[in-house]
């Protein structure tokens, strides 16, 4: 099918012709169809990056009126970017239509700038919850004789907490208005929204419902926590043409990682919430074009992100909702292009896996985390390919190549290759020469003792697990759940994994797993009122411990607080809570990049940023103080 088999307009079909748009993509074939010869509402369901604003955009610039000066359609989209980006996108399919006029209005922009611009009703509104209500609220907006409504990228919007300012909007709009509601996934809100605001609607679906791009890798590496960075690492050393996007868990936790990466050479940048619009908008030029490879992102300050071709999507912690996931994915892999979603996830998260390979029905592959050896083979047949595929510039160079040639005669062809080689990748080499295995070591059926002996405690293999106490109990009004809220707060980490919580009058008895004690130790080290330590003489040291308790990670998607075997859950999702840098970070791995190999001590600092516990706020909504 073609797109002038849509009995679209001429002036439509000349313009996406000069787009370079010849066929339709699945999405735009089903519901541009659909919306130009039925009257129903819809309710489409696609991937982010399918097509959707040519979906929506194209028939709804067919049925408008250009002649007729009111405002004839409204696009509500969850962020400044996204509302930018389809602004623009309708200008580019309606340039030949004489007198349509589109305009987008957001937040983070002076509001005066867009008040001149509605001095004249134009026939489109694509615009953000919050500013929409502000302009009608100001009398400048009128959506009393809308035809069309398309709320896009609906979850997102639901996500971000819009729920009230979209059933607000959509109390002021006249109920004859057609509603188009676009959606990469189909939560229980968006259900309630479309049953109680649309009429008579139809489901479409390309693909699966809630599932990821069918473009898109799903991999995995498994690692301990304290080398997830250096696991990062290794991951973009070997894909020497990545450009993509680090997810993280909060603002802090990006910040640390964005500087590491800088640090250490890497082209990378950070986008979060603290960023203020122009450092936003600056940050998010550079990577679009391509002069940050690496964007290093909160889920909240990617929101609305428009970038068609990036090559991978890391996890440097997996999201706590399959939702989250599915977003994250799905900027990858887009226009039928391939894309690859990577995830680093601790050997306790493997439940997490299982879940969002059910939810998706997509395969996940775990693979090895690459050596030394994989990655300068990488690195250096890339090179090679580069040099094999330079652009040469025979005017500028020829005056150069008889000196050259002179200079380097006594040099045979293949000595000339390895000196080239040589050059350019002797330190490369020399910092990969040693490099650690970041595998976890396999587990036998029987399971691990640490490698300090027998009684394993502090052994490096994560089967061993550890008995603590920490100094608060019952007579402090702790109780697993606010206990669980305090390993959240001090820690900032949701990948530790706390079993067998025990609550004393005076004491909390927990266990954790081996590889993870240093992290725990070391968070609480900085605490004024809270002390963790060895629960001596605890069955949890002893290789024949009659009972094992079920571990599980605190950020679960289940969303509830439960007690399983020993173990618990909590809901407690920590928006955006600081993450805490120990001293074993980055495991002492410098950086080839920085061409400077004789230091390989560094580490950053520990033990900053730690809040005094007597004034902390956990889970529940109260303090506690210790007495």
């Amino acid at each position: 099918m073609t797109f002038r088999e849509l009995n679209l307009k001429d002036e439509i079909l000349s313009a996406i012709e000069e787009l370079g748009y010849e066929q339709p993509m699945p999405v735009q074939e089903k519901t541009i169809p659909f919306m130009l010869e039925q009257t129903a509402d819809l309710v489409a369901l696609a991937q982010t990056g399918t097509g959707k604003t040519a979906a929506f955009g194209l028939p709804v610039l067919n049925m408008i009126d250009a002649n007729r000066k009111q405002v004839q359609a409204l696009v509500l989209s969850p962020t400044r970017e996204l509302c930018i980006q389809i602004a623009n996108d309708l200008k580019g399919y309606s340039k030949n239509m004489r007198g349509m006029r589109i305009v987008p209005v957001y937040g983070g922009e002076d509001i005066r700038t867009q008040l001149r611009q509605l001095d004249t009703a134009p026939q489109i509104i694509v615009a953000t919850p919050g500013r929409l209500i502000d302009l009608i609220e100001r009398g400048k907006i009128e959506l009393g004789a809308i035809d069309f409504l398309v709320l896009d990228e609906a979850d997102e919007m639901l996500n971000m907490g819009f729920k009230e300012d979209i059933e607000t909007i959509l109390e002021r709009t006249p109920d004859t208005r057609r509603t188009m509601l676009f959606s990469a996934t189909m939560p229980k809100e968006i259900a309630n929204i479309a049953k109680r605001y649309m009429k008579n609607f139809e489901e479409i679906t390309v693909g699966t419902k809630n599932s990821g791009s069918e473009n898109v890798e799903h991999i995995f590496y498994v690692s301990q926590a304290r080398q997830r960075y250096l696991v990062l690492k290794r991951i973009v050393d070997l894909n020497p043409d990545i450009y993509g996007i680090v997810f993280c868990r909060t603002r802090q936790e990006t910040k640390e990682v964005a500087e590491k990466l800088m640090h250490d050479g890497y082209n990378a940048d950070a986008l979060h919430g603290d960023l203020s619009q122009a450092q936003r908008d600056n940050v998010m030029q550079k990577f679009r074009i391509r002069n940050i490879q690496l964007l290093v992102a909160t889920d909240v300050a990617a929101r609305g992100l428009d970038v068609s071709d990036l090559t991978h999507v890391i996890n440097y912690n997996l999201p706590d909702d399959v939702e989250i996931y599915t977003h994250r994915s799905g900027r990858t892999g887009r226009a039928n292009k391939k894309g690859i979603a990577v995830s680093i996830i601790h050997s306790k998260e493997r439940f997490k896996i299982k879940d969002i390979e059910r939810m998706l029905r997509k395969t996940f592959i775990q693979e090895q985390i690459p050596n030394g050896l994989e990655v300068c083979k990488k690195q250096l047949f890339f090179m090679i390919d580069r040099m094999e595929n330079v652009e040469v510039s025979e005017e500028q160079i020829e005056t150069y190549m008889p000196q050259i040639m002179k200079q380097l005669e006594y040099l045979s062809k293949e000595e000339l290759l390895k000196r080239f080689v040589s050059l350019e990748f002797n330190r490369f080499l020399s910092y990969y020469k040693n490099a650690e295995d970041l595998n976890l070591p396999e587990r036998s059926e029987r399971g691990e003792r640490g490698e300090r002996g027998e009684r394993g405690e502090r052994g490096s293999k994560p089967g061993g697990r550890v008995r603590l106490k920490m100094n608060v109990g019952e007579r402090e009004g702790i109780d697993p759940k606010r206990f669980l809220g305090i390993i959240n707060d001090v820690t900032g980490d949701k990948s530790i994994n706390i079993g067998s919580i025990e609550v004393t009058n005076k004491y909390t008895f927990f266990d954790v797993f081996a590889d993870q004690l240093d992290q725990v130790v070391t968070a609480f080290a900085g605490q004024t009122e809270l002390e963790v330590s060895e629960a001596k003489g605890s069955k949890s040291f002893e290789g024949g411990a009659s009972r094992k308790p079920e571990y599980r990670s605190r950020g679960s998607y289940g969303g509830s607080e439960s007690r399983s075997s020993g173990g618990y859950r909590s809901n407690d999702r920590g928006s955006d809570r600081p993450a805490r840098t120990t001293a074993s970070a980055n495991g002492g791995e410098k950086p080839w990049r920085n061409r400077e190999l004789g230091d390989r001590s560094s580490r950053p600092s520990g033990g900053s940023d730690r809040r005094s516990s007597g004034s902390s706020s956990y889970k529940g909504g109260s303090s506690y103080k210790k007495r």
